[in-house]
């Protein structure tokens, strides 16, 4: 059964490679760790232009990445995520985080103290919010991840103490 699959998924590779290299948006974003082939296509195809969002917390609002919020007067309460968009680039995006926390020092001591704090569960969401705002910011600027890593925000940078 295995050897009727494997060419299918060979077949199937090759064309993503293929649609990645006419586009060179998601070309740039594969270069970020944990961005593969397919959450770069995905990010860009659903995504679309990035001038239609005016800053990042749109671009996750947009995924579906923020709190439910249910307030009232002074008091406020957070819930789950809101889950609106694209189901697929969420779990892409959570999952190309992971990557991406065991691949940058930084990553990984900020998700394994958001991990202890809060729960592994809310850790993930919380890169893979991270990460769907440095995408979008890539593809904004029309930037790789070595231009992103040298005039990026100052906080990011591993040499920078954050405070």
């Amino acid at each position: 059964m295995l050897d009727g699959v494997n060419p299918t998924i060979a077949e199937l590779t090759q064309a993503l490679d293929q649609e990645v290299e006419k586009s060179a948006a998601a070309g740039r974003l594969m270069t970020h760790p944990g961005g593969g082939s397919l959450t770069a296509l995905a990010f860009v195809l659903i995504i679309g232009t990035a001038e239609r969002f005016k800053c990042g917390k749109q671009i996750t609002a947009y995924i579906g990445l923020v709190p439910l919020e249910d307030s009232s007067g002074e008091r406020r309460r957070l819930g789950h995520i809101t889950k609106q968009g694209s189901s697929m680039l969420r779990f892409l995006l959570v999952e190309a985080a992971q990557v991406a926390a065991r691949s940058i020092p930084q990553w990984r001591n900020q998700y394994v103290h958001l991990a202890m704090r809060r729960g592994r569960k809310i850790a993930k969401v919380a890169m893979a919010r991270k990460l769907a705002v440095r995408l979008f910011w890539m593809m904004r600027q029309g930037w790789d991840y070595e231009q992103l890593k040298k005039f990026g925000r100052t906080w990011d940078t591993p040499d920078i103490a954050m405070v």
